[in-house]
């Protein structure tokens, strides 16, 4: 394959260069040809990705697809045609998830996303969204997936794209369908939907599967009967519901009541929106104690799940940040040996050229080296030691958020299981407590979630800084509104400026507002008693907006100041979070010519920070 694939560049480069040699015959070609032309160069590009996708997963393999993937996209930019730009990613993305690593699959669609929204590319945003919502389906995890299905229903009935209007809908109401309970009417709508924008044979078959499912929701026995024989009949059927059988089964054996007999089949169903139909028709069927249990049992797996599923993205992240450690350190060895290389040839010209009069000098290079190597073993090992503290941190990061995740997750599911208890089991007074419950862990595990994705795309690169006006007080109340659910009982948070007058300034306001929340919420965590205090100041250091956070906890030495801002420092092994907040507002901050400190100075109890944002009044400034 290997030789063959050389023999492809070699032909092209050479018709390219006959092109470039005669722009004459170039220039007489008609419009039509020249279209043949550059597709027939694109289709080629694409052939050398996907041929690249049926070999061994090796790291060279890895390498070429990414250069193949490079070329693909850089022509289909050059010739102006984007359906191969984002076939590009399209094919990249099927071999990262054929090879197990679903987290880099994904990060490579957001990334045509990010690109497809800045080029307001309506194709690439709903080919992206597509993708998404297929990843996270795979997953079982149909919360995540329905934002992408919005985003991308929105595009095909907004879009007048031929390469969109062209696909069918079909699946994607489907799909949207299943992101509802299953009582809701929201499944039933969007069925309907499904139904209207069938195309194809596939697509009338997937909306009849569907409607069988509502039909035995319903207890209506002749139409499900109906649209069973249909489907079974159908030599496309598998490739809708590869366990039709069992699940056909399944529910024929909640009408005779065997079902009790039969719990382990349920969870061998290949989806959980079918176990889910499953446990429902044993609820309508007054089996409410088994199918309690069952929809325990998949709380239980959906928990597992997302468990594993945020483990590998920890994972793949941990292996990432160390290929990048590995791969910057072997390039600056490779320059040393360059160096080193360079020099000794420049040392045998001057000894061939005059060995006695140039032995003295030949001595002292010696003696130099000899210094030189010494210096580089020491900063070497000093290079060792810093890898080896990272990782270290690393592999304390990676414990740490296996329990910083976990924590959250049992206690969503724990107060989920106790709401999903008998009416008359539990008060309406302690609904509201448990809900309450889970939505404070659920944003507890949203801001783990989110700090490791800052962090990730402070890596890359690509996090950006949009400047616009804002207003300090704005930012201020608004940045104590998504912080008070943190409080610990009895702390008292509030707002005191020094000016009371508004005052609008050019800066980022997001970003702004994302270090003043993670300033309070560090506050919250180490805040046991008294109170936090948000201030502002124009007149504390001129030419900036000054913000300070104090609070009245458990301070931080001095010594430590520094310290703190590095990446997963925790001075306290105990107090929940990442060790990434503090580190994300220095980095965020710094793009933005802004500084983030400890104030030493501060006498206590508890601690300052101070934050300095520039006080802009031009955004050419």
């Amino acid at each position: 394959m290997r030789p063959m694939y050389k023999l492809h560049q070699i032909v092209l480069a050479t018709v390219l260069g006959l092109c470039a040699a005669f722009p004459a015959i170039a220039e007489n070609n008609q419009p039509a040809n020249e279209t043949k032309d550059v597709k027939d160069q694109l289709v080629y590009y694409e052939s050398v990705l996907k041929d690249l996708l049926t070999r061994p997963v090796t790291e060279d393999n890895d390498a070429h697809v990414e250069t193949a993937r490079e070329n693909l996209k850089n022509a289909a930019r050059e010739k102006g045609m984007p359906s191969y730009f984002y076939n590009a990613y399209q094919l990249s993305q099927e071999y990262y998830t054929r090879r197990g690593e679903n987290y880099r699959a994904m990060l490579l669609m957001q990334e045509m996303q990010e690109v497809a929204t800045g080029e307001n590319d309506s194709y690439g945003i709903w080919l992206s969204a597509r993708f998404l919502a297929d990843m996270y389906i795979k997953q079982n995890d149909y919360v995540s997936a329905k934002p992408h299905l919005e985003e991308a229903i929105k595009v095909y009935n907004s879009s007048d794209n031929e390469e969109i209007l062209k696909r069918s809908a079909t699946r994607m109401y489907c799909d949207y369908a299943d992101t509802y309970p299953i009582a809701s009417d929201s499944v039933r709508i969007n069925v309907k939907k499904a139904g209207e924008h069938a195309k194809t044979h596939l697509d009338t078959l997937r909306y009849q599967y569907n409607l069988l499912r509502l039909a035995a929701l319903d207890d209506n026995q002749k139409e499900y009967e109906r649209l069973k024989e249909i489907c079974v009949g159908d030599p496309d059927f598998p490739r809708i519901s590869p366990d039709a059988e069992l699940f056909f089964s399944l529910i024929a054996a909640t009408r005779d009541g065997s079902i009790l007999d039969r719990e382990e089949e349920i969870y061998k169903l290949s989806t959980v929106r079918e176990m889910k139909v499953i446990a429902n028709l044993c609820e309508n069927k007054g089996y409410k104690d088994f199918a309690f249990n069952v929809e325990k049992k998949l709380v239980n797996l959906m928990e597992t799940v997302i468990s594993n599923t945020n483990h590998s993205r920890i994972s793949e992240l941990d292996v990432s940040m160390g290929k990048a450690s590995l791969n910057a350190e072997l390039v600056n060895k490779e320059h040393e040996i360059s160096r080193i290389s360079l020099f000794l040839s420049i040392l045998l010209v001057i000894i061939l050229l005059g060995i006695t009069l140039f032995s003295f000098i030949h001595i002292r290079q010696l003696s130099r080296s000899k210094n030189k190597d010494k210096l580089q073993i020491e900063e070497l090992k000093a290079a060792n030691e810093k890898v080896r503290l990272a990782n270290e941190a690393k592999t304390r990061f990676v414990q740490n958020m296996s329990h910083e995740v976990r924590t959250p997750l049992n206690a969503i599911v724990g107060f989920a299981q106790l709401l999903s208890l008998p009416e008359g089991v539990i008060t309406s007074t302690e609904k509201d407590e448990y809900a309450g419950h889970i939505v404070n862990n659920s944003k507890m595990l949203t801001m783990l979630l989110d700090d490791i994705l800052n962090a990730s795309s402070m890596d890359k690169g690509d996090y950006k800084i949009n400047y616009e006006t804002g207003e300090k007080d704005f930012l201020c109340e608004a940045a104590i509104s998504s912080s008070e659910h943190r409080l610990q009982p009895g702390v008292k948070l509030y707002y005191a400026p020094e000016e009371y007058t508004p005052h609008n300034f050019i800066t980022d306001p997001r970003r702004v507002q994302q270090i003043l929340i993670n300033l309070l919420t560090n506050a919250c965590k180490h805040t046991a008693q008294g109170e936090i205090k948000l201030s502002s100041s124009l007149a504390a250091n001129p030419g900036y907006v000054t913000f300070t956070v104090t609070d009245t906890g458990t301070g931080v030495p001095p010594d430590k100041a520094e310290e703190i801002f590095e990446r997963f420092a925790k001075l306290n092994e105990f107090v929940q979070g990442t060790g990434l907040g503090l580190s994300i507002c220095r980095d965020i901050a710094t793009r933005m010519d802004a500084k983030v400190f400890l104030d030493t100075d501060y006498p206590g109890p508890g601690a300052r920070f101070v934050f300095m944002v520039p006080d802009k009044q031009n955004p050419q400034e």
